[in-house]
This record gives structure tokens, sequence and C-alpha cells, in this order.
């Protein structure tokens, strides 16, 4: 969201070119259970097994958020810009 408050206020790239930690790495460092989402249809049974068993669990799951920039500043603006 940062990048694109930047863009939309007329600012220049900077400073946001870093990636997330392995969170499955992260949480087997700390003794507790990872995971990574793969796809929305592993995440009920991935659900599932985590509520089943005992211990610590940490899911990662990524999310898409290729969209956001169009639905917040473009369309929302449309349609605000209508009303």
């Amino acid at each position: 969201m940062i990048r694109w408050k930047q863009a939309n206020m007329g600012f220049t790239d900077f400073g946001l070119d870093y990636g997330n930690p392995d969170f499955v790495k992260y949480a087997q460092s700390y003794g507790a259970n990872g995971y990574r989402v793969e796809s929305a249809d592993s995440l009920i049974p991935l659900l599932d097994h985590c509520v089943s068993n005992p211990g610590v669990h940490v899911i990662d799951c990524p999310v898409d958020y290729s969209d956001n920039d169009r639905i917040l500043n473009i369309d929302l603006r449309a349609r605000s810009a209508a009303v």
C-alpha cells in the first residue's frame, strides 16, 4: 500500500524493494509447525489439520494484491464521483 500511496501522490518508488522472510522456516526455528498455503483449495484441509493436531501452527498465506490499486484508487474514486 505504501508503494501505491507514493505513486498516487506523485512520489518516486523508493525504499520498498524487500521481501518477506520464509515464515515456514521462521516458525520451525521456534519449534512451531510451519505451513505455506499453495492454493485456495488447500486452505480448509490445512486448517482442519492444524485444529486437529496439538501444538503451535503458523500458516503462511500469500495474498495477491495486484487488483487493490485499481479497486481502491480508480474504481472507488469513479464511484464516489458519480454519487
